[in-house]
């Protein structure tokens, strides 16, 4: 059904290179319009762990697992969980079962800029087109024209939003919008840790924190590079980063909201916010609402957040781009279908069953997480999955 037919990816992250990939590897012609001005222009977030039936899945099928082998970060998944006096509760480092390749709860870390790498070196020469900063597009033909505000506009017959949580196509397919989550984080990144943080470097050991007390969190992993990046969670309501007065640039600033908002929190966590590289960014978490339903159309599709934005809290939001994409691709290139638009109904029919129990599952565990009883529920969490 592609065949001599354009598809036009917009958003550059995994789940749309993954796709660019996948329909590559089939034969498709396909363009990923990605508004970073490089390859090098933006810092990469968190690592990512990626599941056996989703992230794994596809990065399989797209022929890259031997590439992530040799980039991921061993032993990044490892677990602390602690209260706010930074004592430790739960720890796996010592003793965590021996997983690899292929076991079903094994979830290798890799850092967001090296999956990114491994990505942008399997497409084709001149794929991504950067510098593309999407604006609008109109009915052409068969088609969608496409308007860049720094470029030349582009036809193509198919259109992928891959454009994250504020897509700027998800609005030509569907009027439904996300709902706030009641949560919100304030992210902050420390760079040469082990110089600049040298007692929160030792407590992480490479892997994760999660810190837990007084219906708030901390949450932390150890980045590729020797970097360290951090999250402050908190329930407030979906005005606080624009209404908290707050200079995000100004340390001492931050590390005295910190010492107010959790007051019963150790000085020990105050390193995190001394050693931070400026500025902080604040987060208020999203999600899409679990019975959202659409007309599929014949020519436009999205997926990861610009389908389904969801809460961190399950740790699926990469992995269900990636099998979005693994899924989309498949249904795109299957000869069962006799129209595309049939194609593009069957992927996101099951891609929103799927993606709503995932968004449930990341709902109550965002629940779970910010209750008075937050350290017990996450320790009976982990200590059963242990065992």
């Amino acid at each position: 059904m592609l065949q001599n037919k354009k598809t036009a990816i917009i958003g550059g992250g995994p789940g749309g290179l993954t796709l660019a990939r996948l329909l590559q590897l089939k034969g498709e012609n396909v363009r990923v319009y990605e508004r970073d001005l490089n390859k090098d222009a933006r810092v990469q977030g968190s690592p990512l762990d990626l599941h056996d039936d989703s992230g794994l899945a596809a990065v399989n099928k797209a022929n890259l697992l031997e590439a992530f082998k040799e980039n991921y970060l061993p032993g990044a998944d490892r677990m602390k969980i602690m209260n706010e006096e930074a004592e430790v509760f739960f720890s796996d480092h010592d003793d965590k079962p021996v997983e690899d390749f292929g076991h079903e709860h094994f979830r290798p870390e890799i850092s967001r800029g090296a999956l990114r790498k491994i990505l942008l070196e399997s497409l084709q020469p001149e794929t991504v087109i950067w510098d593309s900063h999407f604006i609008s597009m109109e009915a052409q033909g068969e088609g969608w024209l496409l308007h860049f505000k720094n470029r030349d506009s582009v036809y193509a017959d198919i259109v992928v939003a891959a454009d994250g949580a504020n897509s700027k196509i998800r609005p030509y397919i569907t009027d439904i919008k996300a709902f706030y989550s009641g949560v919100t984080m304030l992210e902050g990144n420390i760079y040469d840790a082990e110089k600049n943080a040298p007692q929160m470097n030792a407590l992480l050991g490479g892997g994760k924190i999660m810190a837990f007390g007084n219906k708030k969190n901390l949450l932390m992993g150890q980045k590729g590079n020797d970097e360290i990046g951090f999250y402050a969670s908190f329930k407030t309501d979906e005005k606080w980063t624009v209404d908290n007065g707050l200079d995000y640039f100004d340390k001492s600033q931050m590390l005295a909201w910190f010492q107010k908002e959790y007051p019963e929190w150790s000085s020990v966590w105050h390193e995190l916010f001394e050693s931070v590289t400026s500025p902080f960014i604040p987060r208020p978490i999203y999600c899409m609402p679990l019975d959202q339903s659409w007309k599929s159309l014949p020519n436009v599709t999205m997926l990861g957040d610009a389908a389904h934005v969801m809460p961190p809290f399950a740790g699926e939001g990469v992995n269900m781009a990636m099998r979005d994409a693994l899924e989309l691709s498949e249904c795109l290139t299957d000869d069962k279908y006799n129209s595309l638009q049939e194609a593009i109904s069957s992927y996101e029919i099951n891609m929103r069953e799927r993606a709503s129990k995932t968004a449930k599952e990341s709902l109550d565990n965002g629940e779970l997480m910010h209750s008075e009883n937050a350290l017990k529920s996450m320790l009976d969490f982990f200590q059963g999955h242990e065992n």
